[in-house]
């Protein structure tokens, strides 16, 4: 593939070419790390967000899957927009509708509105991915693009580690206007050092001949078994973790009376080691190609931590450490995820097979959050740690599946 070129290519001194790489990973990381605080920015308020507008977890929950629903419709047809009309600019635009809609909700903080600032929130998500890939395809070199992918999965797991902690603090201490402003404000501040990255819209001539060759690319070709997969696979990856990252800090609450301060830090927890494990497998990422392997190992270890934090009474600081070693198994596997979606697409359509692919997060997210809260409606905090571990095994039969077509692929190619 052109589009695997070393940037450091004749006539480019290396150095030159590791700093553009460096400061296109930066930029485009930190706009991740602000969509990924935007996700889980309601799911920390919860608490108080039922209080404020008297409403319940269910219909908190509808929000979400509003969230959800239009980042559905918008993703695939914006995946196609980041490779016709430029990701930056998509970037640089979802990035400010995003904080607009969060700093709105100060002015009218009513339960109605808040669909209306997700719904805006759910349109700019539908950019991130497929802008953000597209853009790390191009700048960086194929021998550190697995790395680049994890520093890009990490600052999204830097920003869910932030929402929990900024949000709470805030909220509690200024109140629920004070938290969507801070929110909102995030967007703004993403977004300027895009407006000055142009040289991200320079891509080479051999970049350029791919996108040409590739416009004729429909969503029915992209449609491959491959492709399908990895979108089911998004989908089971949203639906096995969602319920750990929406509703722990109220199930912690519920099921062992641990406070919403010290459920956040356990959260937090599981974010950052979530972070951590991405760093991880990153490396693992750039050194294998059996990266469902590395899937299957990743997730049976976090299906046993999730089950035992569903069981035991361990304490705060145990649960703490068990969200921790599920966090970082299941951010192991993101990099490799990420690779066998890069290997699926076909040249010069990265953008576009992200931008199908990680629908699967959304479908996922229209259903999890109304089925995990109708569990936590009837006093069934237990049960969102055991059906997300049984998400979990599906999801390593999947890895299997997708295992075993690759080798036989490879043979038939052989």
């Amino acid at each position: 593939m052109a589009t695997l070129i070393a940037q450091s290519g004749p006539g480019i001194p290396k150095d030159h070419a590791l700093a553009k790489e460096r400061r296109a990973i930066w930029f485009v990381s930190s706009a991740h790390m602000v969509s990924h605080f935007y996700i889980l920015a309601l799911a920390p308020l919860f608490p108080l967000l039922k209080t404020y507008l008297g409403v319940s977890y269910v219909q908190l929950g509808l929000v979400l899957t509003v969230y959800n629903v239009i980042s559905v419709l918008a993703q695939t047809p914006v995946g196609f927009m980041t490779d016709k009309l430029g990701s930056r600019r998509l970037l640089i635009a979802a990035l400010l509708l995003g904080g607009a809609a969060f700093a709105s909700f100060a002015l009218i903080p009513t339960y109605p509105w808040l669909f209306v600032v997700m719904a805006c929130v759910g349109l700019a998500n539908a950019v991130y991915h497929p802008a953000d890939y597209d853009l790390l395809n191009a700048a960086v070199a194929p021998e550190r693009v697995g790395r680049a992918f994890s520093y890009h999965t990490f600052s999204g797991y830097v920003g869910f580690g932030l929402a929990p902690l900024v949000l709470i603090g805030v909220g509690t201490t200024y109140g629920l206007p004070a938290a969507f402003i801070v929110a909102g404000a995030l967007g703004f501040v993403a977004a300027v050092p895009l407006l000055f990255a142009k040289e991200l819209d320079h891509r080479s001539e051999a970049l350029h001949a791919e996108a040409a060759a590739a416009a004729n690319i429909g969503l029915r070709k992209l449609l491959t078994p491959a492709i399908v997969s990895l979108t089911l696979w998004f989908m089971l990856l949203s639906l096995s973790t969602g319920g750990i990252q929406t509703y722990s800090i109220v199930a912690l609450k519920a099921l062992y009376g641990i406070p919403l301060a010290q459920g956040s830090v356990a959260l937090t927890a599981f974010l950052v080691a979530s972070a951590l494990g991405v760093l991880a497998g990153g490396q693992i990422a750039d050194k294998t190609t059996r990266h469902a392997t590395v899937a299957v190992v990743g997730f049976v270890c976090c299906a046993l931590a999730t089950v035992a934090i569903g069981t035991f009474n361990a304490g705060a600081y145990v649960i703490g450490g068990l969200l921790a070693l599920a966090g970082f198994c299941s951010g192991l596997i993101q990099p490799s995820r990420d690779m066998l979606v890069r290997k699926a697409a076909p040249p010069g359509a990265v953008g576009r097979t992200f931008g199908v692919v990680t629908t699967g997060f959304n479908f996922g997210g229209m259903v999890g959050p109304l089925f995990y809260g109708v569990l936590m409606d009837h006093g069934q905090p237990r049960d969102i740690y055991y059906i997300g571990a049984g998400f979990m095994l599906v999801t390593v039969g999947l890895a299997l599946f997708t295992q075993r077509a690759e080798s036989r692929a490879a043979v038939v190619a052989s």
